[in-house]
C-alpha cells in the first residue's frame, strides 16, 4: 500500500518534533553543564569538620592578595627540629578540605618521615567564602609558598610540593611559576579536559569548560625532581593520564605504580610511603 500524502505530512511533522525536541534536549544538556561546572569539577562545600591533625597544630589566616576572601593555612610542623627540616605545600583534591580524614592522615604520615607541612585551603572550601576557580585556587596555593618564602623565610631549597588529585593539577602549577626542591604528584590527570571528554564523550567539552587544568602545557617548566604516584585500579583519574603527564615531563622523573585506586593508596599500599621517603632521599632532603 502507499503511503497517502497526509500521512506522509504527519511522518514529517513528528520527525522535526522529534529533531527540535533532540535540540532542545542536547542544548538544555549544554547549559547544565555548563553551569554546574564548579559544581562538578570543584565539590568544594564541605563544612571544615571537627578533625584536626596531631599536635604540633597551628591554624594561620592571612589576608587575600586579590581582593579575594582571607587564606588559611595549617601548619604542622615536625616534632623535633623543625627549623631545619623541609616544607611540604600539601594541596588536596576536590570534594574534601584540609579536615578531611585522609588528608590529615597525609600529613601526619608526611610529618612521620620528618617533614614539616603546610596545607593551605582554597576559596570555597572548607567554610571560606568565595567561589573557586582555577585561577583562584591557584592563588591560594601561591599563597602558602609565599608564607613560607615570608616571613617564615625557608629557602625553595627545602620546600617538597605535594598534589594530590585535582591538588596535583594546582601544585603543577605552581611549580611551573616558583622555585622548589621536589615535586610529588598523586593521582594526576594530564588535562581535566581529557577527564571532561571521557565522561561527556558527546559534548564539545574543549569548548565548555571554564577550568580546564591542562597541567600537560605546564608540566615542561617544572625543573624540579618529580614523582609520580598513580594506581593501577584508579576509576577517577585513569593511570592512563597519569603516564601521559609523566611522558611529557623532564628528567628527572620516577613513575611508581601502587595499589587502592584514587581514594585510598595512601592508606592501603605499603610501599607507598617508603617510595616518597626513597626519592627524597635521592633529592638529599631525607636522611
Amino acid at each position: 500500500m502507499v503511503p497517502s500524502f497526509l500521512t506522509m505530512r504527519r511522518l514529517r511533522r513528528a520527525l522535526i518534533v522529534v529533531g527540535i525536541l533532540a535540540i532542545v534536549g542536547y542544548l538544555g544538556a549544554i547549559i547544565w553543564l555548563v553551569t554546574h561546572e564548579t559544581t562538578i569539577i570543584f565539590a568544594g562545600g564541605m563544612p571544615l569538620g571537627n578533625l584536626r591533625p596531631a599536635m604540633p597544630f597551628e591554624q594561620v589566616t592571612s589576608p587575600a592578595d586579590d581582593r579575594g576572601p582571607h587564606h588559611l593555612f595549617w601548619l604542622m610542623r615536625a616534632p623535633t627540629g623543625s627549623d631545619a627540616k623541609p616544607w611540604v605545600i600539601f594541596l588536596h583534591g576536590n570534594g574534601a578540605n584540609v579536615a578531611t580524614r585522609l588528608n590529615i592522615l597525609h600529613y601526619e604520615a608526611l610529618r612521620d618521615l620528618g617533614l614539616n607541612v603546610i596545607a593551605p585551603e582554597y576559596r570555597g572550601f572548607g567554610g571560606l567564602d568565595g567561589v573557586p576557580t582555577e585561577t583562584g585556587v591557584n592563588r591560594d596555593a601561591r599563597a602558602s609558598y609565599d608564607y613560607l618564602r615570608e616571613p617564615l623565610h625557608v629557602d625553595p631549597r627545602r620546600i617538597i610540593i605535594y598534589g594530590w588529585s585535582l591538588g596535583s593539577a594546582v601544585a603543577v602549577d605552581l611549580a611551573s611559576h616558583v622555585d622548589e626542591a621536589a615535586v610529588v604528584l598523586e593521582g594526576a590527570p594530564a588535562s581535566f579536559v581529557a577527564i571532561g571528554e571521557r565522561r561527556y564523550p558527546y559534548f564539545p567539552i574543549r569548548f565548555l569548560i571554564r577550568n580546564p587544568f591542562e597541567s600537560i602545557r605546564k608540566i615542561g617548566k617544572v625543573g624540579s625532581p618529580l614523582l609520580f604516584l598513580h594506581s593501577l585500579q584508579d576509576e577517577v583519574i585513569p593511570i592512563e593520564e597519569g603516564r601521559r603527564l609523566f611522558n611529557a615531563a623532564k628528567e628527572p622523573k620516577q613513575f611508581v605504580e601502587v595499589t587502592g585506586g584514587h581514594v585510598y593508596a595512601s592508606e592501603k599500599d605499603y610501599r607507598f610511603y617508603p617510595a616518597i621517603r626513597s626519592f627524597l632521599q635521592a633529592q638529599r632532603l631525607l636522611p
